[in-house]
């Protein structure tokens, strides 16, 4: 079993904030949606590395939006170097990193944002890289 993608919500009109944290925050590369889905309102983006998509993020448009605080995704970097590189990255976005958790979690650093919409997202890194 493999996860395809994490779907957090906006409400209506949230995409710009959305696209502004994923793509100038995050660096990922915003993907169009099915025909079927793309009426719905919304956005999805990606992540690929090596040509193999290695994450996926959907925002999904809800009429009674309120922000995911405690549930999040947790996107993985490569290493400890990078994590911080896309802390800065973040910051220069304009959005808030919170680091008070970052050696919490065992074999990992980490830091906590929110996305344009408010909602909790969580960033992490090996503490020693992949082999």
């Amino acid at each position: 079993m493999r996860l395809h993608h994490v779907q957090v919500a906006c409400p209506p009109g949230g995409e710009g904030a959305a696209r502004r944290f994923y793509v100038d925050g995050l660096g990922m590369t915003e993907v169009d949606k099915p025909a079927d889905l793309a009426g719905r309102g919304g956005c999805w983006f990606r992540s690929v590395a090596d040509g193999v998509v290695t994450a996926e993020i959907h925002v999904g448009v809800e009429a009674e939006f309120a922000p995911a605080r405690k549930a999040h995704p947790a996107l993985v970097l490569d290493s400890v170097a990078e994590l911080e590189q896309r802390a800065s990255t973040v910051v220069a976005a304009g959005f808030d990193v919170d680091w008070s958790e970052r050696a919490t979690f065992d074999g990992f650093e980490r830091f906590h944002t929110a996305d344009g919409n408010g909602n909790r997202v969580e960033v992490m890194a090996p503490l020693s890289p992949a082999v």
